[in-house]
């Protein structure tokens, strides 16, 4: 059965969080699924190999749950397009979502090399959820 593309990024993303939040060696996790010269934009800030890992310091500090919801995705060979919402509750007990645009192109062996992100926060502020 062929994995559709939707299912690629979820499963991409969920098995990446996992295994980066119980890795004692985040940087081997981040060499599994991402290029040696991985260059990300996201919302004009380029991250290259060594930001990414230090970027997910605080994410292994802080993420306590998410969620992956995959609205669409497109998957041609190595170039990946997709529109997803991480969904996260913070250790403190604050959840946020994130809505993200990628445009990206994987390695032949499915690992990220380059991508290019747009985010915008669309988490539901409390006062909306509660009562």
């Amino acid at each position: 059965m062929t994995r559709t593309a939707e299912r690629f990024v979820e499963e991409f993303y969920n098995s990446f969080t996992s295994e980066m939040l119980a890795a004692d060696e985040p940087a081997e996790v981040v060499d599994r699924y991402y290029a040696a010269d991985v260059l990300q934009v996201a919302d004009g800030i380029e991250i290259d190999r060594d930001k990414l890992i230090a970027h997910l310091r605080p994410v292994r500090k802080n993420l306590v749950s998410w969620r992956y919801e995959v609205h669409e995705a497109l998957l041609e060979k190595e170039k990946l397009a997709a529109r997803f919402t991480i969904h996260a509750q913070l250790r403190r007990g604050r959840m946020i979502s994130t809505e993200v645009y990628l445009f990206g192109e994987l390695t032949s062996d499915g690992r990220l090399r380059r991508s290019t992100q747009v985010t915008r926060d669309v988490t539901v502020p409390a006062t909306e959820t509660a009562g």
